[in-house]
């Protein structure tokens, strides 16, 4: 029996999964575009499973495997939105897929161990959200990840939403408006007035707010106003690593995520922003992405070891005992 690892990294935009053999570097990998849906209870194992059971059948036969042993997943929300997965998640993995050790994580944490792997320091990852994560290797810091209504300052759902208000502000001819922003919300949206209608019936609003991002980013060359607003994401970006970061010794800091694509017009004011803050810190490339990270600890469950720290809302493993 050849058995397999499952590594999945559950976003704001969507599913990836991977899974590979253990010890090989063989990997199978597809994605999905639905986000997880958050009920009352948070994050819905339902509905993750649904999405994930197919894609981890298909991959197991892409990739050779006979049974899948092993799996972590790593979920945004999951450190404030988690009860749902940690109660029902692993039994659901154990039923559906033959899975015997799982780890779930918050995707702050999937997100460090592909950036830096078991290092002391500093990961910002940002995609339509923004959390912080750090270590000394004895505990996690977090700092944001609150979700869009509430925080993620300085991430993708944030730049698009202060793009957007100005945009309205320039429809409406008040201070703070950008006719830029204007034109690229009207093309992407269609007419302004309607904007609400298009937006708040929306289940993925905060994937539809960090679409205009990249407008905001292309704008910010001749723009002030979009200049502004990632200046003002950078500060709030390096406010999150600073108050993660391990005050002593020499950290890392890396970043992680689909927002630092934007290029130069945020990571210029960022990395202004990271060296008055934290000096003591080297900035580094991120090694990998969090599906990267979430095989590095599935490829650890394997060799039975895990070198970060276990905590329940940040990194919780569970033995299904099959007797």
């Amino acid at each position: 029996m050849t058995s397999a690892f499952l590594a999945v990294d559950s976003g704001g935009s969507g599913i990836r999964v991977a899974v590979g053999i253990p010890g090989t570097g063989r990997t199978a990998e597809a994605v999905t575009g639905e986000p997880v849906r958050t009920t009352e209870r948070g994050l819905d194992p339902a509905h993750l499973m649904a999405q994930v059971a197919p894609l981890a059948r298909t991959l197991a036969a892409e990739a050779g495997a006979d049974r899948i042993s092993w799996a972590v997943v790593g979920a945004a929300g999951f450190a404030s939105l988690g009860e749902a997965l940690r109660a029902e998640l692993p039994g659901a993995l154990a039923r559906e897929l033959g899975v015997r050790t799982v780890a779930l994580a918050a995707d702050a944490v999937t997100a460090y161990v592909g950036a830096l792997g078991p290092r002391p320091g500093a990961v910002l990852a940002a995609g339509t959200g923004l959390i912080a994560v750090g270590t000394d290797l004895t505990g996690w810091r977090r700092a944001d990840g609150w979700g869009y209504l509430l925080g993620d300052c300085g991430g993708g759902a944030w730049i698009g939403r202060a793009g957007l208000e100005a945009a309205l502000r320039a429809h409406d001819g008040r201070d703070g408006g950008s006719t830029a922003l204007l034109e690229r919300a009207t093309e992407r949206f269609g007419a302004m007035a309607g904007l609400p209608a298009r937006i708040y019936p929306r289940t993925d609003r905060a994937a539809v707010l960090a679409s205009f991002a990249p407008a905001v980013g292309e704008c910010a060359a001749h723009d002030p106003v979009a200049a502004g607003i990632l200046r003002a994401g950078a500060r709030h970006l390096a406010e999150s690593a600073a108050a993660v970061c391990p005050a002593d010794g020499e950290p890392e800091v890396a970043l992680t995520g689909g927002l630092f694509h934007l290029g130069e017009p945020l990571l210029a004011p960022l990395r202004e922003e990271l060296a008055k803050r934290l000096p003591h810190a080297r900035s580094v490339p991120a090694e990998g992405d969090p599906l990267r990270g979430a095989v590095r600890l599935a490829e650890d469950l394997a060799a039975d070891r895990c070198d970060v720290p276990i905590a329940p809302t940040m990194l919780h493993v569970v033995t299904i005992n099959t007797d």
